[in-house]
């Protein structure tokens, strides 16, 4: 694939990106952002506190420019990253169009980078958890994005390498049992947290959970989409421009003379 492909796939998964941020933000918004406002009402009501320091950001701009920007960005940001990696897979993943490859892509990245995370270490609202040990479990997250990242490339990996032997069948259902396995290993051995307080609505986590989650599908669905109806333009030649540029009206392009 020659750069100005390349390059012309990086600014369509920008945009891809920027268009499934747009849609993320208003699940954010209209899902996640009164469940976040529940759990800070909680939070002062609870507190002994009530004569805090002035707010930096107001809770307005945190919910409004602060979130768009954050959820804009966010989704700009991996839509570049995913059409690197669509670069990089097309042709490389069995006999996948430019749709098929940005479905699967997006996919694995919503698996791999939030789904096999979130599942160990869960999204807390306002309200929950020490803050003595954010740093940890911030940390703790993103080692477990990077090796579910990394172990997620080596099951793409082996299943490569097993489909000559087990054919393509059985080599994916090898390699994603191998990735299980591990991902379960990681889940065992990994310290978990539970500072969720007695007193804290269990509806209300849920709920919260269940909007960050929703925040994730929407962004990685609509990415898949997008990218793979701008790719396939840009890659799949129309049939009249392949008969066009062949010279001939009753004879596939393909064919000699």
């Amino acid at each position: 694939m020659n750069s100005i492909s390349v390059r012309a796939l990086l600014v369509r998964g920008m945009l891809a990106g920027l268009v499934a941020g747009a849609f993320a933000l208003l699940v954010a918004y209209f899902l996640g952002e009164s469940r976040v406002d529940a759990a800070i009402a909680l939070e002062e009501t609870h507190s002994h506190d009530h004569g805090g320091g002035e707010e930096l950001v107001s809770r307005t701009m945190q919910s409004t420019g602060g979130l768009a920007t954050g959820v804009l960005v966010f989704g700009v940001a991996v839509g570049g990253i995913a059409a690197l990696v669509f670069c990089y897979a097309l042709g490389r993943m069995g006999r996948f169009g430019p749709r098929a490859t940005a479905a699967l892509i997006a996919g694995a990245a919503l698996l791999s980078v939030y789904i096999v995370p979130f599942l160990k270490y869960p999204a807390n609202p306002p309200a929950v958890g020490d803050p003595d040990t954010i740093g940890r479990r911030t940390a703790l997250f993103f080692l477990m994005v990077a090796l579910s990242v990394l172990l997620a490339v080596a099951a793409v990996i082996l299943g490569r390498r097993l489909a000559p032997r087990l054919g393509n069948w059985n080599a994916t259902i090898a390699a994603a049992a191998g990735y299980v396995l591990v991902i379960g290993l990681a889940y065992a051995f990994l310290p978990s947290f539970n500072e969720v307080g007695h007193d804290f609505p269990a509806t209300l986590l849920w709920e919260f959970r269940l909007a960050t989650l929703a925040v994730q599908i929407t962004l990685w669905t609509t990415f898949g989409l997008v990218f793979g109806y701008l790719t396939e333009r840009l890659l799949v030649p129309k049939p009249d421009a392949v008969t066009a540029k062949d010279g001939r009206t009753n004879r596939p392009a393909a064919v000699g003379g």
